[in-house]
Order: structure tokens, then sequence, then C-alpha cells
């Protein structure tokens, strides 16, 4: 088969391009052509024999011309056009859509459909819904303002998120996030989607409010691969890990005043983000910055524990997914699709997302009951979630492969 993978980004950013890279690089192994499309970047590991991809914009810094953003945000005539470049060189059986508002816009499904009918060839679209876009504006189900969770679009309307500001603190950007959100919902652009992935119970549900794609539902968690070195040889460590982005909405704050009431626990950051430097002037953090591969696996492996205190709605994260399989139990936040990757009192236990006692009262445990956190550790060592290989069993089906 031929697929096309689109998302925003074609380099190294969060979770949605881990995902895109080695669902790409699986189905090539398995004999598929795959190719991408985005934005352009001087970081892009990946692309299309067109060569064809949209300039790279950036809504945080301001890099894109204050004239052109209430139009590129809601409808790229640029993403339109590029995306036809590769469709007319590549023609695709495929196109998986990933995160796509915003940089890219719901124009290329347009394309796409149009693309279709002048070829007269059937193109499954399919979707893996890595946020909450489809129904909320902002994608987060987070107010930003004020960093609680929130679903009020979903309950009264998108009014809301002008009315709370909820894209970057900006009122222009939030009325043009509720704008692009409503617009796209009139015009039924999303019915054009033929299979909507969510990787995770929780995400479906919220998705299964808006009733245009709620037939289109299925659930399939994320993959991840069994670890390149063996986790029973590993020895443990004394000291408990956090890694991914050092941002206040994956609870960095919250977490950051219990390692400072706790200067007998040592904790190892992996990551990067804003909150670096605050990150860095506690005492008890050695601060790893970004790692990847054997090196992060090893840390991660030695850990007696994982810390995950998000405090927004996460889908489906691999570090829950990754901190298990290489061996270590996952302290984790119940919120989101967080619970349904932990086993309660199994291969690590829960705590009420942004409770500071509850947090300290669990670590404390964990860290001074070694026998409850061997016996963690053993549990997680027989976990097992998708590989890549078999995912991309299951998704070969839904794109029709015979």
């Amino acid at each position: 088969m031929k697929v096309l993978i689109v998302n925003k980004f074609l380099y190294p950013n969060g979770g949605s391009e881990t995902y895109i890279f080695k669902l790409g690089e699986t189905l090539e192994k398995k004999g598929h052509e795959v190719q991408y499309f985005g934005m352009e970047h001087e970081g892009r590991i990946v692309g299309n024999e067109a060569e064809s991809y949209t300039s790279d914009m950036d809504f945080h810094t301001g890099r894109i011309k204050k004239l052109l953003y209430p139009f590129q945000i809601i409808y790229s005539v640029e993403a339109r056009k590029k995306i036809r470049n590769v469709l007319n060189r590549f023609t695709p059986d495929v196109v998986h859509l990933n995160n796509f508002n915003f940089q890219l816009t719901p124009s290329i499904i347009y394309e796409i459909r149009a693309f279709e009918k002048k070829t007269a060839r059937k193109i499954k679209i399919i979707y893996t819904a890595h946020d909450s876009q489809f129904v909320c504006p902002n994608h987060l189900m987070r107010n930003p303002l004020t960093g609680d969770i929130c679903t009020k679009c979903i309950d009264n309307g998108v009014s809301n998120c002008i009315k709370n500001r909820c894209l970057h603190g900006s009122g222009t950007k939030s009325l043009l996030a509720a704008f692009e959100h409503a617009l796209y919902h009139i015009l039924n652009t999303y019915e054009e989607i033929d299979c909507v992935i969510c990787p995770s119970e929780f995400l479906k549900k919220k998705l299964e409010t808006y009733k245009a794609i709620r037939n289109k539902l299925i659930v399939m968690h994320n993959f991840v691969d069994r670890p390149s070195i063996k986790t029973e040889a590993v020895i443990k460590k004394d000291y408990v890990v956090y890694f991914g982005r050092y941002s206040e909405e994956k609870g960095i704050q919250t977490l950051l005043k219990v390692c400072r009431r706790m200067p007998e626990i040592p904790f190892v950051f992996v990551g990067s983000g804003p909150m670096v430097e605050e990150i860095n002037k506690v005492e008890n953090i050695t601060n790893k910055g970004f790692l990847s591969g054997e090196k992060l696996q090893q840390i991660i492996g030695e850990a007696r524990f994982s810390v995950i205190p998000s405090e927004c709605y996460e889908n489906c994260p691999f570090s829950v997914m990754e901190s298990q399989i290489y061996g270590t139990p996952v302290l984790g936040a119940n919120l989101g699709g967080i619970p349904e990757l932990i086993s309660d009192g199994e291969t690590g236990e829960l705590f009420t997302s942004k409770n500071e006692q509850e947090l300290y009262a669990k670590i404390y445990e964990l860290w001074h009951n070694k026998e409850k956190t061997d016996r963690y550790i053993e549990n997680c060592r027989n976990v097992t979630f998708d590989t890549a290989e078999k995912y991309c069993e299951k998704i070969l089906k839904i794109y029709g492969d015979k």
C-alpha cells in the first residue's frame, strides 16, 4: 500500500511525532510505501518525493505575519496547494492524518477528496486523535490561565473559549480558534474522515459527544517496543525518575514542591521545556536534559519508580507505557488516559492530580517500602503492550490492506 502520513511537525517534537516516525518505519519494513506531509523545518527528518511542504509557522513566538494569521489558521491555501503536489506525485491509497489543525488546517481534507474525484480512485482518510481538537478549540480541555481542567465548550458551546481566552491567553487567538472550530463543524468537514483512532477509552468518550464522528471511533492504545536491554538484568538504583516535558500542565510545579519537602530522596529529571531553570534550582534533582535511545532506557530502567504527575488530560502517554516496559513502576495522576495504563496496586499507583499532600505521601510510602516496589517491579516485567509490529498489523486492517 501507499500511505501518506500527515502531521504538522516532521521533526522530533512530542508524542505524535514519536508515533508517526515509528509507524512509518514499521510500515516500510512490511513492504509498504510511506511518505510524509507537513511543515518545512530545519530539523525535518522525513518527507516526500515532491519535496512539497508548507512554510514553518510558530504561533508562540510570533514568527507568523499578523495580517495573514486569521486566514492561515482557519484555511490554508498554501497547505492545499502543497499537498496537491504530493498527491499528484505519490497517489496514495491511504492518507493518515495526525495533528493538522491551525498550521495545515482542514483545507487539506477538501484537497484529498477533490483528488479522489479527479482520479476516480478511493482514498481512505484515517485520523489518529492525539488530542481533543474535535471537541475543544484549544485541543487541551484545560484553561491555560487558571490551569483548571475544562470541558465547558463540550458542555455549553465554543463561546467559552473566547470568554476564557483559552488559546495562549489571547482574546484574538481564542476568537479565531472558536470560529475555526465552529466553522468546520457547521460544514461537516470531519465527516469526510473514514475512521478516527482514539488511543484511550477516555478520549473516545469525550469525542463521542461530537455526533458526526461518533460511529467512526475505535480505541487502539499506542504501541511501545520491548527495550533493547534485558530488564531482569538491570540493577535498580536509589532514585526516582521523571521524564517528559518540563512544563506546568505536566504537573512539574506540584512535583517540585514535593521534591523540596523530601531532600533525602534523589530525583532524576529527563527532558526539556520552559521550567528548566526552576528545576535546576532544586538541590536534590539531577537534570539530565533531553535523552533518547539506550541512555533514556537505562535511566528509566534503573529507577526505583517513576512519577507522572500530569495536571492535564493525557491521552495515552508513552512515558507511562515505557516506564513499565522498562521494568519501572509508575506513580501516576488519576487523570485522562493514565489510569487505563496502570494496574493500581500491581504495576504502580495512582494519586489525585494537583494534590500535593497525596503525592508527597505516595512518594514517601513507595520510597520507604522496598518490599512493595520490588513486587511492582516484578509485575512490570510481565507487562505487555502492543509492539509497533503488532499495532501495524491492526492498522493495516483499518487501512483496508488485503
